[in-house]
């Protein structure tokens, strides 16, 4: 009855396009999952788990997003979108946004995403 409407997916919830769910930020999470289970999760896992897929997906039109992460508020984005970029980006890219990043960078586990790329 009412608990399963609760928990029906919804039409906006059902399979957003992965640079939508990359570009959230805290508002548009809560706007786009309020009332469902997935609102639970939070914001910054959701975004972590996108810029998984990202990674995975070999779909360089994606670089933009996953960059763009690299200033988030949460270092297991940031970490997250390392990895991302590692995946999906070029070597010499990479080097240049390290060299942007990695100096001012104080969390230990995104440190050590940026100190495996080659």
């Amino acid at each position: 009855a009412a608990h399963d409407q609760r928990l029906a997916a919804r039409t906006e919830t059902d399979n957003p396009p992965l640079a939508d769910l990359l570009a959230m930020d805290d508002t548009a999470f809560r706007e786009r999952f309020r009332g469902t289970p997935v609102k639970r999760t939070g914001r910054d896992r959701i975004v972590r788990n996108a810029l998984i897929a990202a990674g995975n997906s070999a779909d360089p039109s994606l670089l933009p997003a996953v960059e763009r992460l690299l200033e988030d508020r949460a270092a297991i984005v940031r970490a997250m979108a390392v990895w991302a970029l590692r995946r999906l980006g070029d070597k010499s890219g990479l080097e240049a946004l390290r060299g942007r990043y990695l100096p001012g960078e104080s969390d230990a586990a995104v440190r050590r995403e940026w100190q495996d790329v080659p």
